[in-house]
Parts: structure tokens; sequence; C-alpha cells
């Protein structure tokens, strides 16, 4: 399910791109429908980049007309690496993706900092975080959801992010919500048990989001679009580094 609108990140042939905190690969696997783009999955946890690689080399093996990568279709590379210490030079990156990472980061504006510097002048930054209003619900219905390990360390403003990115160095062209429909799984998940996945409500409703992402039907996307401007899970920014 991705969070991004890829036609904001400008992707070209030759485009370099970088996912930071890409778990198992969700948006770097969209860039391999571009030709020509070199994409980087790069993440903290092991599990995550090995999913990440697996995931893009099965899709290498598909045919386009199955959803496989184009022709011509550039190189990818997962690896394992943190935030704070990007391995890469300066303005390395056309583009650098970081969604629904900088909740978990107790030092979030250095990781920032970290995220401008491989991008180049004129890149573009693509941000997601949880939104205010659905994960400040999920907080007041669970004290283990706010106090897991690992966990989300703080709420976004979405107009206190916004005036963040734009200190960092970014002129925001764009901006909106998303995920309407998994709010209430979360408020679902919160309410009756984080880690309980047998519970018949949320085994359900994973369910539905399972149906909604594999067939898209008409019937979720119409609720999709109804709900996320009132409870969509993420807000996502989009910047060009000025």
């Amino acid at each position: 399910m991705l969070t991004m609108r890829f036609e904001n990140l400008a992707l070209k042939p030759g485009s370099r791109v970088l996912d930071v905190g890409c778990g198992g690969g969700r948006h770097i696997r969209n860039t391999r429908q571009v030709p020509g783009v070199h994409a980087i999955g790069l993440d903290l946890g092991r599990d995550e980049v090995r999913e990440t690689a697996k995931t893009l080399q099965e899709l290498d093996e598909l045919p386009v007309e199955l959803g496989g990568s184009v022709a011509g279709a550039g190189s990818w590379m997962s690896m394992r690496g943190s935030v704070y210490a990007l391995p890469f030079a300066d303005e390395s990156f056309d583009c650098v993706i970081i969604s629904e990472v900088l909740e978990h980061l107790h030092e979030d504006q250095a990781a920032l900092a970290e995220l401008t510097r491989v991008l180049k002048r004129g890149g573009i930054l693509a941000a997601s975080v949880p939104r205010e209003g659905p994960e400040a619900v999920c907080w007041a219905l669970s004290r283990q959801y706010r106090n897991t390990p690992g966990g989300h360390v703080r709420i976004y403003n979405r107009k206190k992010l916004r005036r963040m990115l734009a200190g960092a160095g970014y002129r925001i062209f764009d901006s909106h919500f998303a995920h309407g429909l998994h709010s209430p799984y979360w408020w679902l998940k919160c309410a009756l048990g984080v880690e309980n996945e047998e519970i018949s409500a949320v085994k359900l409703y994973h369910r539905l989001l399972v149906w909604d992402m594999m067939r898209r039907p008409l019937l979720t996307r119409a609720l999709e679009k109804a709900l996320v401007p009132f409870i969509g899970k993420s807000v996502v920014f989009y910047g060009v580094k000025v």
C-alpha cells in the first residue's frame, strides 16, 4: 500500500532514489516501473533489508505485463544503515523517500539534516508521518502502543512539521493525507490489544485491507476517498531542496 504519490517525485531515466527506512520495499518497488532509475533501499533492520531484496528480485523475474520491472529499469540495492550516518556522498540523490520513520526517531532534526546532505539541490524529499488526530486516538486508547520499544516517540503537528521541513531548506510544493481505511484498523488494535492478531474484529478488518490492496474494488476505493480527508492515517509532504 503506497503512501507517496509517485507523480510528485519527478522520476526520470538516470534518477537516483534513496528510500530510508524502506521496510519491506513497498515504495522502492514502485520505482522499478520507471526506466533507468537507480534505487537504494536502506533500513536498520536485517529482516527488512532481506525482505526488500527478495521483493525486488521477484519483481525482476516477473514479466512486465504481470507487474515486473520495465525494460532498462536501471539498478537497485538493498542495504543496512542508519539515517543518522548515511553512507553516501553529499548530493548523491535526486529523490529521497522517508515514509513513517521520523516518528520513531529521538533525533528527528539530525536525521533530516542527514537526508538533506545526500539530496541534490533541486531534488525532491517525500516525507510522511502519522497524522496528528488519528495518532492521538491510538495513544489515548493504548498505553502499550505509545510505550512499545522502537515505537512512536512523538505526535507531529502538521503545521509544525511543515515549518521544520521549510527550516531545513525545503520549498514545500504539495501535501496530502493517505490511508483513510487504516485508522479504524489501528483504533481496533489499540482498543482490543495491539499484539493480539486473533481477535475476530481485527482479523476481519485486516482481510478488508488486504482485499482493498489486492483487488482495488469500487466499494473500498469510494470509502477511502470519503474517509481520507477526515481520518487519513498519514500526512505526506513533498519539498524541493533549495
